[in-house]
């Protein structure tokens, strides 16, 4: 049996083919953000330098993500994920119904919540910004804002999770695991 051929798992199974899908750069910055975010919530309120040292790198993880999302390969590219409100409404429809088609890179649902968190989390960056400036320090508003946004992003990070679950069971794969190997299964 050559180099090429199959491996086969104890037992004598053959492990399904895999496709790459995720690109180092989208799970670097993936694993970089859930680290970053969660420091930043649990150091709000009492560690300010590194609460912002946090947010500002953020920021930067937030603005690649857009560029990577121009420029990068296929299953990082917008182009390939973000779809219409119908698409999307239809998708959870069926994944609902445990019905959904699967799809190699991000299903619409995926790719819109993985839009609304970086808005979320850029009105985020950009209110905590507002606050370390003269002009809006102290300003309740924009505390308000930014604590407000930091809980609906939680929301979306619960949603974002279920989501992972739901479909990870529907199509019997772990997409946990892929976002860690960048490897999916074919087919």
């Amino acid at each position: 049996m050559g180099a090429s051929a199959a491996k086969t798992e104890a037992g004598g199974e053959t492990p399904p083919a895999t496709v790459r899908v995720w690109d180092p750069l989208v799970r670097i910055f993936h694993w970089s953000l859930v680290g970053l975010f969660a420091f930043a919530f649990v150091t709000g309120d009492e560690w300010d330098k590194a609460h912002e040292t946090a947010g500002y790198i953020i920021a930067g993880l937030v603005a690649f993500r857009v560029v990577w999302g121009l420029i990068g390969p296929r299953h990082a590219r917008f182009t390939d994920f973000v779809r219409g409100p119908g698409t999307i409404f239809a998708y959870l429809r069926d994944a609902l119904a445990m019905k959904a088609p699967r799809h190699i890179g991000h299903n619409p649902a995926g790719g819109a919540m993985i839009v609304l968190m970086l808005l979320a989390i850029s009105a985020i960056a950009a209110t905590g910004y507002m606050m370390t400036t003269n002009a809006f320090w102290g300003v309740e508003w924009v505390e308000e804002a930014h604590e407000a946004l930091v809980y609906g992003t939680l929301g979306l990070i619960a949603l974002h999770v279920g989501g992972v679950i739901l479909s990870s069971v529907e199509h019997g794969e772990n997409l946990a695991r892929a976002m860690v190997t960048g490897r999916k299964r074919a087919q």
